[in-house]
C-alpha cells in the first residue's frame, strides 16, 4: 500500500501509526477511545461538507479533530506505560507534515516567480486569442494538465492549470469548478499513465 496513504491515516488515527515504528501498539479498535476518535473525525468531516453554511474554513474542525484525537491516543499510551512509542509517532509524522509544507512551499514560488513574470497573463491572452469556447477551454486545460503531470508534480501542474482557469473565465464559478475537477483528474491520470508517474494522489 502507498506509504502516502498510509500517512493520510496516521494523521486522522494515529494509532495507526505506531505500527509503522516497530514499537509496541495497542489496539483501540473497540476501545472508547477508538469510537471517541471516529466520533470526531465524522464530526470534523461534516462540518467540512457544511462550509458553504457554516463559513467555517475547512482547515479549522479538520486540525481540532486531529489534535484531540492525537491526545487522546497519547494520553492512553502514556497511561499505559508507553510515552516513547508516542513520543515516535509524533516526531515520524511531524516529520512527515514538514517535508509536505516545504514541498508546497516551492510549488508556490514557482507559481509565484511565473506570476511576476506574467506567464498566466501570456497564456491568457493566448487561449482569448486563439478564441476558445469554454467547451474547447475545459479540454485543452484537461490535456496540458495530462500531458505536463508526467514532468512536472501533479500539484504543481494542477496550480498551473487553475489559474490559467481562473484567469480566463474567472467569472463563471460553475465553470471554474468543473475545469478544476477535469484538471485534477487529468493531472493523476497522466502521472499514473506516465512510466515516471504513480497513482498514489489517484488512490488517495
Amino acid at each position: 500500500m502507498s506509504k502516502h496513504f498510509l500517512f493520510l491515516l496516521a494523521c486522522t488515527f494515529p494509532a495507526l501509526a505506531f505500527a509503522s515504528e516497530g514499537g509496541k501498539r495497542i489496539d483501540l479498535t473497540n476501545h472508547w477511545i477508538g469510537f471517541l476518535s471516529l466520533a470526531f473525525f465524522l464530526l470534523a468531516y461534516l462540518l467540512v461538507m457544511a462550509e458553504e453554511f457554516t463559513h467555517l474554513r475547512k482547515s479549522k474542525p479538520v486540525m481540532l479533530a486531529a489534535g484531540i484525537i492525537w491526545a487522546l491516543v497519547a494520553w492512553f499510551y502514556g497511561t499505559n506505560g508507553m510515552p516513547h512509542e508516542a513520543e515516535v509517532a509524533v516526531r515520524h509524522n511531524l516529520l512527515e507534515y514538514a517535508e509536505l509544507m516545504l514541498f508546497l512551499l516551492s510549488a508556490m514560488t514557482y507559481i509565484n516567480a511565473m506570476e511576476e513574470r506574467h506567464v498566466f497573463e501570456a497564456l491568457r491572452s493566448w487561449l482569448v486569442q486563439r478564441g476558445f469556447s469554454y467547451r474547447a477551454l475545459f479540454w485543452v486545460t484537461g490535456g496540458l494538465a495530462f500531458f505536463i503531470s508526467p514532468i512536472a508534480d501533479n500539484l504543481t501542474t494542477a496550480l498551473l492549470m487553475f489559474a490559467v482557469v481562473f484567469a480566463v473565465a474567472g467569472d463563471k464559478p460553475k465553470f471554474v469548478m468543473l475545469c478544476c475537477i477535469n484538471i485534477v483528474i487529468a493531472a493523476n491520470a497522466g502521472g499514473a499513465f506516465s512510466p515516471f508517474g504513480d497513482i498514489t494522489t489517484l488512490m488517495v
